[in-house]
């Protein structure tokens, strides 16, 4: 057990990010790191694992206080409270965790229960990220997600009931044979049940993955990326006529319930990353962890560590391609510091171009993507970088 003095002291803006790769089913989409659950006897190994890493050698340090913990995968809501107390132990044991932490677990419909949910309330987690994805009992047997649109309706209303008064929607758009009017119908439905925060996805293909066998079999149709841009167009005007703001190109909330965990990302904040294919970033160096979940728990378990990889980050143009993604955009001044150079200087002319496109504007402090820009955003990226 780490003392208090032994514990990482880490900066004001620093967060953890817990990975739990278990899932009832692969969806036919996904390309994360997961594995299929089998039995409580392997999580519970595998949780031990998370834990020993937690409380192994300390990451680098930048003073302070960590203030968001992030339960990511995977399914974590698949933990069990007491093993869920077990790694939140781990952290609090480890890292000075402020008082007002966000302390987030992604949750996917039918997973939970009155009694875990009343657990994970106790333990202090006050967000759930909650994986609707859509309300089209068709477009889920689709994506292989293992639960109908009742089950979320359900899941939604335990977690009001639980106590819950931070609750984020992600939703897909741009699935094969999706209409906007099916899109339409599925923001309706989300936005009356009133969660604080939304995120939207616009489906992505990736090879190996069952869905892009699918597609290329000629099973399902292609997606339809003119109509994808209209979901997009449609989604900015309803959520905005809710009153969930838009903060960054996919996400949209209450006021005060931006993702604060996320928001580390895009900003360039610290993020210490645990558990299989876990990132980390400490302001300076990426490293992240072993991919394969067997090999990642056999790694621990013979040497207390699992880092695959690792590379000094390019923090000007990281600054650029994540801090444009916030509706807020970036500031001149802040990129001069982190480069060295004058972002006009260094990219007039792509600048010029992408503002006669109409793609991005600037003022005298700051660049920001259009409306426009947001739906062609990997092209401006591309182009300043």
């Amino acid at each position: 057990m780490f003392t208090e003095a032994s514990k990482v002291k880490l900066g004001s803006s620093a967060g953890v990010y817990l990975h739990i790769p278990f899932c009832k089913s692969r969806c036919s989409y996904c390309d994360f790191a997961t594995d299929v659950f089998r039995d409580q006897a392997s999580v519970q190994r595998y949780v031990d694992a998370l834990c020993r890493e937690i409380l192994s050698e300390p990451p680098a340090s930048a003073g302070g206080q960590v203030d968001t913990v992030y339960f990511g995968g995977g399914t974590p809501s698949l933990l069990d409270p007491k093993q869920a107390e077990q790694v939140i132990d781990a952290v609090r044991n480890r890292f000075d965790i402020s008082r007002d932490a966000e302390i987030t677990m992604e949750m996917n419909p039918a997973t939970v229960s009155a009694g875990s949910l009343a657990g994970y309330r106790e333990l202090g987690v006050n967000r759930a990220s909650f994986g609707v994805q859509t309300f089209n009992d068709r477009d889920l047997k689709l994506l292989a997600r293992g639960h109908d649109a009742n089950d979320a309706r359900q899941t939604f209303k335990l977690l009001r009931d639980a106590g819950f008064a931070n609750i984020s929607f992600d939703l897909i758009a741009g699935l094969p044979g999706q209409t906007l009017a099916d899109w339409a119908r599925n923001l309706d439905e989300a936005l009356a049940m009133g969660p604080e925060h939304l995120s939207l996805y616009l489906l992505e293909v990736h090879q190996g993955t069952p869905l892009a066998e699918q597609l290329r079999s000629g099973r399902r149709p292609m997606p339809d990326e003119d109509a994808a841009a209209a979901m997009y167009e449609l989604l900015l005007d309803r959520t905005a006529s809710a009153g969930l703001l838009q903060y960054e190109i996919s996400n949209f909330a209450r006021p005060g319930f931006e993702s604060r965990h996320n928001t580390k990302y895009w900003r360039l904040e610290p993020v210490y990353g645990f558990g299989v294919s876990a990132h980390s970033f400490d302001g300076v160096n990426r490293y992240w962890n072993e991919r394969d979940t067997a090999r990642y728990v056999e790694l621990i378990e013979e040497r207390y560590a699992a880092e695959a990889g690792r590379e000094t980050a390019d923090a000007a143009s990281e600054f650029v391609f994540l801090g444009l993604r916030m509706k807020e955009g970036i500031g001149f001044d802040e990129y001069h510091q982190r480069s060295g150079f004058d972002l006009f200087e260094r990219c007039g002319p792509e600048l010029a171009r992408l503002i006669d496109a109409g793609l991005v504007e600037a003022d005298n402090s700051r660049l920001r993507l259009t409306k426009r820009g947001m739906l062609f955003s990997n092209d401006v990226f591309v182009s300043l970088l």
